[in-house]
């Protein structure tokens, strides 16, 4: 059913429910990923403050991401059920109080526990794709779901840079050390809670309005099913979810690990100081603002020129960048030339992730949540491999990379499997059809 859904993305209109949707989904996403990575850029600072031990941090950035993986898998069927509206809500309220925890943690072992729980709200990514998933026509449905994600992908960017310069300023009026990392980490936790309110305010479920007011009404809603986990059980046996999910374990997955890494490679390695290693930790997660949304435009435009096949060939091609770029930037021996690598493979990372999300309205129409669920819980599988990898290697940051960027480089082989039936092809020409013609 396409009723109702935009086939231009006006950016500076919020007249319509799509354009709302659109802006305060990526605005969600943005808080949720400064708040998962707030931490990381202070790591430094934390390292000293409870002494922990290379083990101990490598447990950290795997609690980061691990607890994401369950989540994702759990809030697509929650969208189907309850609407992305509900959900998202429920998500930034909640996600919250261990935002808010972490400040307060007197312990390795509290820190640990918060941090795990933070990880839930990496969970966000996969409601935004899901509401620009029902709000947008296939014209534009990939460059809406890859701005999106893209510009709320930022917030891990923006935490780098910010994180360090808020600390350095709450220092600056006197605090101490010991309080001031605490007050500055209370910072997201509180932009949540902010948009939590503006997001049960401003947005609908899809231009119709309220899933659960239309399933009132007998009104079959765009998700396509009334039970979240029959949606979740149609994408798990769908070989292209699975395919997808490995490519995205191995751009989103990687992009992950960077954000928890970076900061604290460019402290130990080249001996930055924390506001240098934060910027520069900040350039890779930056380049999302327009990054994601080249990916997904790109492969909007080859799906144009060349059809549905089309945009598994763009995800192939970036993800045998990414490998490539990671590979350069594990043998950089400066820090220039690390960072000049960072942002060629980030470039490559960033646009892989776009045309992934850019592929997953089209692999089963009925199955929405499922298979964006599964496919965002690839990212974090893909992570959380990556940081099991660097403690089997001691914490080796350089072999870490070199073994991630021949994984990247064999992955992009299940991008080229994802293909499409004839039957599959006509039926969603139809509906880019349909809605060319109903704008």
């Amino acid at each position: 059913m396409m009723t109702g859904k935009a086939t231009r993305i006006e950016l500076l209109s919020l007249r319509t429910p799509q354009m709302r949707a659109f802006h305060l989904t990526w605005m969600a996403f943005f808080v949720c990923f400064f708040a998962w990575f707030a931490c990381a850029p202070l790591m430094p600072v934390l390292k000293g403050e409870f002494g922990l031990t290379p083990d101990q941090i490598a447990n950290i950035n795997i609690a980061a991401v691990a607890v994401t993986i369950l989540v994702r898998l759990v809030v697509g069927p929650l969208c189907d059920r309850f609407g992305p509206r509900r959900t998202y809500t429920g998500l930034l309220a909640l996600g919250a109080i261990p935002v808010l925890g972490v400040a307060m943690a007197q312990s390795y072992e509290a820190f640990l526990f918060f941090r795990l729980l933070i990880g839930a709200v990496g969970a966000s990514f996969v409601i935004t794709q899901y509401h620009t998933s029902v709000m947008f026509a296939p014209n534009v449905v990939g460059t809406a779901n890859a701005a999106a994600a893209g510009w709320g992908n930022a917030g891990g960017g923006a935490a780098q840079a910010t994180m360090p310069l808020l600390l350095g300023a709450i220092l600056m009026l006197g605090v101490n050390h010991a309080l001031g990392w605490r007050l500055a980490l209370l910072v997201p936790g509180v932009l949540m809670l902010v948009v939590a309110v503006l997001y049960w305010k401003f947005t609908q479920d899809c231009p119709q309005g309220d899933f659960i007011a239309l399933r009132k009404q007998g009104i079959a809603v765009d998700s396509g099913k009334k039970g979240g986990w029959a949606s979740f059980a149609a994408a798990s046996t769908n070989y292209r979810v699975w395919m997808l999910f490995i490519t995205y374990g191995a751009c989103f997955g990687v992009e992950i690990f960077i954000h928890n890494v970076a900061a604290t490679y460019y402290v130990d390695h080249f001996g930055l100081s924390l506001g240098s290693a934060g910027l520069a930790a900040a350039s890779f997660g930056l380049l999302a603002l327009f990054a994601r949304a080249l990916g997904g435009w790109l492969s909007d435009k080859a799906a144009l020129r060349r059809g549905l096949d089309a945009r598994s060939m763009l995800l192939f091609v970036l993800i045998l960048g990414e490998g490539l770029g990671l590979l350069w930037f594990a043998q950089a021996h400066s820090v220039v030339a690390a960072v000049v690598a960072m942002l060629a493979f980030g470039l490559f990372t960033h646009m892989a992730c776009g045309a992934t999300y850019a592929l997953v309205p089209f692999i089963d129409r009925k199955a929405l949540g499922g298979v964006a669920g599964i496919i965002g819980a690839g990212g974090n599988v893909g992570a959380v491999a990556a940081g099991f990898l660097m403690k089997g290697l001691g914490g080796n940051l350089q072999q870490t990379l070199t073994v991630l960027g021949a994984a990247a480089l064999a992955s992009a082989l299940c991008a080229i499997a994802v293909r499409f039936s004839a039957e599959h092809k006509a039926s969603e020409q139809a509906l880019f059809d349909n809605a060319l013609a109903g704008s």
